[in-house]
């Protein structure tokens, strides 16, 4: 050892120095830029999670629609009386609006010559038939789910359209044992550099640093990732430890942590709602909507109704009814914002989704995180080892000094 003692005994901090800054790195390299920077295509580096942005949503959406949501059965959890109660307010000041134009368009002359509690005995009426409108919505609308709202369609768009989205779930999902990764480094890395240290004190070989710094990099890479995954259950090692891969050990916190941000973020009423509004299908949705109205109209003119179409005429009664219906959907497209958050709750889908994760088997539950490490996972541990050489060199260049 002689004068360069001091070296000596940094090499296993500087290893431990490279297991960590490596693992950092390559964490951060998962999700960091989220565009491509440099000069493309080749020359230049875009987050793993951003670039597969549109498979990674794919998958995990499929995961999600073929073993944890059965859209029918999340109309079926839909709580009307509770939807009609958060959303009472709003509800009130639509009824009022469209009640008043009707009644206008209807009968002019009429309405306004009526005193003001006759016209909110009206309206009142209308309210009271709501809660009964929306069950009635609820059953044909579970009827004709497939044809009105494509979940899947749903959920990747909210993945897609905001690549910041996709790495949130990844990280939300993972959070722990990308911390795992980082902080695995420092030991391993540690304990790789009395090794080191050994071997360059008996070769003197200027090989040995940058080599053991490529191996530092890589090995603690990549068992940093098995450790997370594997094994799935507690398994007992030479009679001294017990270890279970840490995604599988936390299973319950990440299943809470994955239900609240797919009911938060992803599957919203807001989202489902500009879906059904705006999507591919809308016009179903619409032309349901519209029946539903005009149904209702029929409903509420009782008796009257030959007497009123009579009076305005029946095909100015059909074009009121038709052009009420689009002043309900126009007003629904305005307020979709202030109506989604009143329907989050009734929808109970953290529960449903818990419930269904909690019947999931290993593998399947490994799904939720596994596809955002494994196509790439030669990148992560080769960018363990490049930089683990690089800091290898350095040492080596130190010594020669």
């Amino acid at each position: 050892m002689g004068e360069h003692w001091v070296v000596y005994l940094s090499m296993p901090f500087i290893a431990a120095l490279i297991g960590y800054v490596t693992k950092l790195v390559a964490v951060e390299m998962m999700f960091r830029p989220l565009e491509f920077v440099g000069i493309p295509p080749y020359l230049g580096w875009q987050g793993i999670i951003p670039r597969n942005a549109a498979r990674m949503a794919q998958s995990a959406v499929s995961l999600l629609m073929d073993r944890l949501i059965d859209p029918k059965e999340l109309i079926d959890q839909l709580d009307v009386d509770d939807v009609v109660d958060k959303m009472r307010q709003p509800l009130r000041n639509m009824i009022d609006e469209v009640t008043r134009e009707l009644m206008l368009s209807l009968a002019p002359t009429i309405w306004v010559s009526l005193p003001q509690a006759v016209q909110d005995t009206v309206i009142r009426r209308v309210e009271d038939a709501v809660p009964e409108l929306l069950a009635q919505f609820k059953t044909e609308l579970r009827d004709n789910l497939d044809a009105i709202v494509n979940l899947n369609t749903v959920a990747v768009n909210a993945l897609t359209r905001d690549k910041s989205m996709t790495v949130k779930m990844i990280r939300t999902v993972g959070r722990n044992e990308m911390q795992f990764i980082v902080r695995i480094g420092i030991p391993f890395g540690f304990m790789l550099g009395l090794v080191q240290a050994v071997t360059w004190a008996l070769t003197h070989s200027p090989w040995i640093m940058p080599l053991f710094g490529a191996f530092t990099g890589l090995f603690t890479d990549w068992l940093a990732l098995q450790m997370i995954f594997r094994p799935k259950r507690p398994t007992r090692y030479l009679g001294l430890f017990t270890w279970q891969g840490l995604f599988h050990k936390r299973r319950a916190e990440v299943t809470h942590d994955y239900t609240q941000l797919i009911s938060n973020e992803i599957l919203t009423p807001e989202n489902l709602l500009e879906d059904m509004l705006t999507g591919p299908r809308s016009d179903r949705f619409m032309s349901l909507i519209s029946q539903q109205i005009q149904r209702a109209i029929d409903n509420a003119t009782g008796i009257a109704k030959p007497i009123v179409a009579f009076a305005v005429g029946s095909d100015r009664y059909e074009a009121i009814k038709q052009q009420v219906a689009q002043r309900v959907i126009s007003t629904m497209r305005e307020r979709t914002a202030e109506f989604g958050p009143m329907a989050a709750n009734a929808m109970a889908l953290p529960e449903l989704m818990e419930s269904k994760m909690k019947l999931m088997t290993d593998d399947e539950f490994e799904g939720l995180l596994r596809p955002a490490f494994k196509q790439d996972e030669w990148k992560l541990v080769t960018v363990g080892a490049v930089l683990g050489y690089v800091i290898g060199e350095l040492q080596v260049l130190l010594l020669l000094e």
